[in-house]
């Protein structure tokens, strides 16, 4: 299925580090993915201006039920395929690492001879590892906000994901498309009526990255970890390979990032089933058929998934939806909005866990 929009945006800037070939993991990416569904262009043409609607109706609600409003020029949802979703990605992840790889760069004492021919290699290598994760989640994700590093942030609808699953699921396509951009409509509001907490996440998420990233000494070490300690990782279902190569403290900041996105992930939930019983007839049948199929991935989806911690993202659901309606039921829906009041507001890994040391800390 092709959408007839496109996602991707150039980046403006050279790439100085060597360290991923960006083009070629777009290219394998590309190459990778899953074919969508197969439909007519009169049928995907029907499925983009769905979805276009009913993002455009999910803004009201959203902002109503959150009271929460973001600016009036707010840019429109762009649907996309999946191809146009690794580019987008790609293009987003391009501008999130390239400071921590220049960071990185300078901490360089020496060039090593030859070094230009090795970084050429590795950066393929790493190129054809992006491209592959890439094309693996491509074919998972039904929306996105894109908060584009660098670039002009937007909502990305899936259209061939959101119709396979719709079908795979039995559930009113109408109904299903309205409630998957409740949720993701609910992420546009979060960042654009929040000002500050786009760049707080993307600053967050750089950091965190420089923090992992292993120096070159140490790579041996974080191979015989990862030897040692992938059986468990595959069976615990954590946050995947950062828990095989974390520190301490590292796994620390992890948890005060983890904290931040529960917080999104479980609002946009709950403001997605506040509002969906009002404007989607069939809400109750498509949250437990949802839910279902959640919980009946098996096999090697099964193990790729846990690897890179999407059994740990599905927890931040759960998590964030107990911490946001705790919270709300003791202060109110505005009681609750004091959490975007700053960064210092947000929730600590161990509030997310105890809604109630949240709003001692915060309203006394």
């Amino acid at each position: 299925m092709t959408s007839t929009e496109t996602a991707s945006q150039p980046s403006s800037k050279t790439d100085n580090s060597g360290y991923v070939d960006w083009g070629f993991a777009k290219a394998t990416g590309r190459r990778l993915v899953q074919a969508g569904p197969q439909v007519t262009p009169g049928e995907a043409a029907e499925v983009v201006t769905s979805l276009r609607r009913a993002a455009e109706r999910s803004r009201g609600p959203v902002a109503e039920t959150a009271r929460m409003h973001s600016p009036a020029d707010g840019s429109a949802v762009l649907i996309v395929d999946r191809p146009g979703w690794i580019d987008a990605n790609v293009d987003s992840l391009r501008s999130m690492l390239e400071p921590v790889i220049a960071a990185m760069l300078a901490k360089r004492k020496i060039s090593v001879p030859g070094s230009n021919l090795v970084m050429e290699v590795g950066g393929k290598v790493t190129g054809a590892e992006v491209g592959a994760l890439t094309a693996f989640l491509a074919s998972k994700i039904l929306g996105q906000y894109d908060l584009a590093p660098d670039g002009t942030p937007r909502l990305l609808l899936v259209a061939p994901n959101v119709l396979h699953t719709e079908t795979e699921l039995g559930v009113d396509p109408a109904d299903f498309r309205l409630w998957i951009c409740l949720h993701e409509e609910t992420h546009r509001v979060q960042f654009t009526a929040v000002p500050w907490l786009r760049q707080h996440v993307i600053d967050s998420a750089r950091q965190l990255s420089l923090d992992l990233a292993p120096d070159p000494e140490q790579l041996g070490d974080k191979i015989w970890q990862l030897a040692h300690n992938l059986p468990d990782a595959l069976r615990s279902g954590g946050n995947g390979l950062t828990d095989i190569f974390a520190t301490r403290e590292q796994r620390a900041e992890i948890a005060k990032v983890t904290a931040i996105m529960s917080l999104l992930e479980g609002h946009a939930d709950v403001v997605m089933d506040d509002v969906g019983p009002a404007i989607v007839p069939s809400v109750e049948h498509i949250r437990s058929k949802f839910q279902q199929r959640r919980e009946d991935i098996t096999g090697i989806d099964k193990l790729l998934r846990r690897l890179l911690g999407l059994e740990a993202k599905m927890r931040q659901y759960r998590d964030g939806a107990v911490f946001v309606r705790a919270v709300t039921d003791k202060v109110g829906t505005d009681g609750f909005n004091a959490v975007w009041t700053s960064p210092e507001t947000l929730p600590l890994p161990e509030e997310i866990e105890n809604p109630a040391t949240w709003v001692q800390r915060v309203h006394g």
